[in-house]
């Protein structure tokens, strides 16, 4: 299973400070001279070599300069910048609206070959409808008291579905795993919802889409559910939080993501009996 989005940015953490460590160690200094170096309560050194406080460039520049390697900093400020980046605040990224969000993942979307998609509850982006999209987006806009740019950020979302129809020979393929549940969760009117089922059938014949659909009473005693998340070839996986969106790029993780994600498409349905579950939901909606 994939470790939890929280411990691992606190491994990201904890991983830069035990490498303060070890270059202050080399250094010889103690954590209390090199507090009293730089001007710092003698208790900071603890707090950053220990994941707790995130040092900023200023801190780690000091921190290379006292310690004789101030060559070492740009590296280190780059580390630092990273894990910061890797766990982005809701608010922070929409706070120039919905359409910034959505404009902010074209390059990862483009550049990537191999998707590989697992959610547990939603229709995930590229096989979402207007209507779909135009339901979440609302809530969420609503919910957040977000500016007023659903338009403009339903038609990027839709743009960025391009990627779906690239049939150059060996261009992109993507592979979409859904639980059940997915297909029943309403996200806006029936209507809505059964013009998205009918949608997922279409799209689930695209010669480059391998779409499978995990049962209700599939076993999952060895393998319950687990966050969704979006894996971009072997480079990147994202997955979105409550409150924040999460960005892992440590290549041990994603090895974690990626055997979960072929667990996952081991239980789940493809082909007929995939689309025989879709069209149960769509007569479930009556």
């Amino acid at each position: 299973m994939s470790t939890s989005p929280h411990s691992s940015l606190q491994e990201a953490k904890h991983g830069l400070g035990q490498r303060l460590r070890e270059i202050r160690k080399d250094s010889g200094l103690t954590a209390r001279a090199l507090a009293a170096f730089a001007g710092w309560h003698e208790s900071k050194c603890s707090r950053i070599e220990h994941g707790r406080t995130p040092p900023s460039d200023e801190d780690i520049r000091a921190w290379t300069l006292h310690c004789g390697v101030p060559e070492q900093a740009p590296d280190l400020i780059a580390v630092a910048r990273g894990i910061e980046g890797a766990y982005v605040e809701w608010r922070r990224l929409e706070r120039s609206g919905l359409r910034s969000v959505q404009e902010s993942v074209v390059p990862v979307w483009e550049r990537t070959r191999r998707y590989r998609f697992y959610s547990p509850n939603l229709i995930p982006g590229p096989l979402q409808t207007h209507g779909y999209i135009a339901a979440l987006l609302t809530a969420i806009r609503d919910r957040r008291g977000l500016a007023d740019d659903l338009e403009a950020a339903v038609q990027t979302r839709l743009d960025k579905q391009r990627v779906l129809h690239d049939r150059a020979p060996g261009s992109r393929f993507f592979s979409i795993v859904l639980e059940e549940s997915a297909l029943r969760y309403r996200i806006g009117s029936a209507d809505v919802m059964a013009d998205q089922l009918h949608h997922l059938l279409a799209v689930a014949s695209i010669p480059t889409v391998s779409l499978g659909i995990i049962p209700l009473e599939a076993d999952r005693s060895q393998l319950w559910p687990t966050e969704g998340f979006f894996m971009f070839d072997d480079e990147q996986v994202n997955v979105e939080l409550v409150s924040a969106h999460l960005t892992v790029t440590q290549p041990h993780e994603i090895g974690l993501y990626a055997k979960t994600f072929a667990d996952l498409a081991a239980l789940s349905l493809v082909g007929v009996a995939a689309r025989g579950r879709i069209t149960a939901a769509l007569h479930a909606l009556g």
